[in-house]
């Protein structure tokens, strides 16, 4: 097979629609028979397969991270006005603000940014600082700012499949995870997922793209300004989120 053309699909567009009602247990098996034909693709051949195939609306998230730049090119680049969401809690750093100004008119972007109806002062007001609390602290943190701005954008923008560029190599809450999966009553798809950091800098150096301004500080991942640092000896790359004591914000496993 052409690694660049569109593969042959295992099941139809008819037939993906329908599994979102099925019983949990054929949903279980058939999932396992698309994510075997999957995983022999290309990321290049899985959005294009994604966007033939999977029903609804679709959308993409992005945090625009140290490596952000992979996933909006390589989306957009076959479709360009897909929704690009991005859940903005009022404390990403200014390089980040500036970053995304930077893609957007790079790319083209199609940006929904959503963000928590309580401002983060208020917010510091009533709860004080909350990522100073602990991991009850950080919950409730990334709910309000990060879990249900995502589920009112999905919502909102009726979202039936969702791409985003989460990576087994990034932690160790993401190495089961699967290309394709279902959630709820939309399906979500991460065609970098078996990616590591050699394959995401040979796809940005290859393109022309640019990692995060952060990255030439030391940052492998970034967030908010209070709970990113730089990666220092000793310290993996999960340590340099959330002071170390997790690594996931909820976006992408609560929803």
């Amino acid at each position: 097979m052409n690694r660049t053309q569109m593969p042959e699909s295992v099941v139809t567009s008819d037939e993906l629609l329908a599994l979102l009602s099925a019983p949990a247990v054929e949903q279980k098996g058939e999932l396992e028979r698309i994510n075997n034909f999957l995983v022999d693709l290309t990321p290049t051949q899985r959005v294009a397969w994604a966007l033939e195939y999977l029903p609804g609306t679709h959308a993409l998230s992005s945090s625009f991270g140290i490596q952000g730049a992979v996933m909006l090119h390589l989306v957009s680049s076959q479709k360009k006005d897909i929704p690009v969401i991005l859940t903005d809690t009022g404390y990403l750093f200014p390089e980040t603000y500036r970053f995304v100004d930077e893609l957007v008119e790079r790319l083209s972007l199609n940006l929904k940014t959503f963000a928590s109806p309580m401002t983060p002062a208020w917010q510091e007001a009533r709860f004080g600082l909350l990522w100073e609390k602990g991991l009850d602290g950080l919950d409730q943190y990334n709910r309000m700012n990060k879990v249900e701005p995502m589920q009112r954008a999905l919502d909102e923008l009726d979202i039936g499949t969702w791409f985003a560029g989460l990576r087994r190599s990034q932690s160790s809450t993401r190495e089961a995870l699967p290309i394709l999966a279902i959630h709820g009553s939309r399906y979500k798809i991460l065609p970098i997922l078996d990616w590591n950091n050699k394959d995401v800098h040979e796809y940005l150096t290859e393109h022309q793209l640019p990692y995060h301004p952060l990255w030439e500080k030391g940052y492998v991942s970034v967030g908010d300004t209070h709970s990113s640092k730089p990666l220092e000896l000793g310290m993996s790359e999960e340590d340099t989120r959330f002071n170390g004591l997790k690594r996931e914000c909820g976006l992408h496993f609560e929803i």
